[in-house]
């Protein structure tokens, strides 16, 4: 039996990649920093829930420790992340971005990543397949995001494509430091959830594929890649 940990799995992406593992015969733990509304996402799904905030620290390590208790981790998915938006929905601009707010977004977008897979690792050493997977974006791609004339180019904000960037360098690092994980990231696509108002024109059925695909890569999959449900993308 696979044990999976999806951190931000109450709603979204997140929830759907939970529905999806579940019916893969995963055992899935729902991360929510809300117990409430993790309680009642894993009772619609058969799911488990535990209360993790990424952003603390005292959090994540009370939920390695409970899911260690309860038999082990297989599979951690970090899919925990903020945009960073305007009230009325809009990007805030490359101009109009201020230090906080960039650490904002880089304290659940990065610093979360980090936190809790370090958390989780003394776990997933225990697995005998143990995967990593990094809900990253296609404004994570450097070179895509230079290519004028698309709408990766077109992206006016700093803070969100600067943190999904730094995710990539984090999944690099990550998979050649335990070549014996398979630790990747993924770029959903513009799916139409919370983080982004909704405007995204993919489903969350859609968007959940390339995550629930490579949760479930084995040992002699990839590694230390970036990919969205094509393939390989460009750094």
């Amino acid at each position: 039996m696979t044990t999976t940990l999806i951190t931000g799995a109450n709603k979204g992406l997140g929830l759907e990649t939970a529905r999806r593992l579940v019916a893969a015969g995963h055992t899935v733990y729902i991360g929510s920093r809300d117990a409430g509304r993790g309680r009642r996402a894993a009772e619609e799904l058969g799911a488990r829930t535990v209360l993790i905030d990424v952003t603390d620290e005292a959090s994540v390590t009370a939920a390695a420790k409970v899911v260690e208790a309860e038999g082990g981790l297989d599979v951690l998915v970090n899919n925990a992340g903020v945009e960073g938006r305007l009230p009325d929905g809009g990007v805030v601009g490359t101009a109009d971005t201020t230090g906080d707010m960039t650490r904002t977004v880089f304290e659940t977008n990065v610093f979360g990543v980090v936190r809790v897979t370090h958390a989780f690792l003394p776990s997933l050493r225990r697995s005998s397949a143990p995967v990593v997977v990094n809900v990253s974006s296609g404004l994570a791609s450097l070179s895509g995001v230079a290519t004028p004339g698309t709408p990766l180019y077109a992206y006016p904000g700093l803070a969100y494509p600067a943190s999904k960037a730094a995710v990539n360098m984090i999944t690099v690092q990550f998979a050649k430091a335990f070549p014996w994980m398979r630790v990747n990231a993924v770029e959903p696509g513009y799916t139409a959830t919370d983080l982004n108002g909704r405007t995204g024109h993919q489903t969350v059925e859609e968007g959940a594929e390339i995550i629930v695909r490579m949760a479930q890569v084995g040992p002699e999959g990839p590694t230390g890649g970036y990919f969205d449900i094509d393939g390989p993308l460009p750094w």
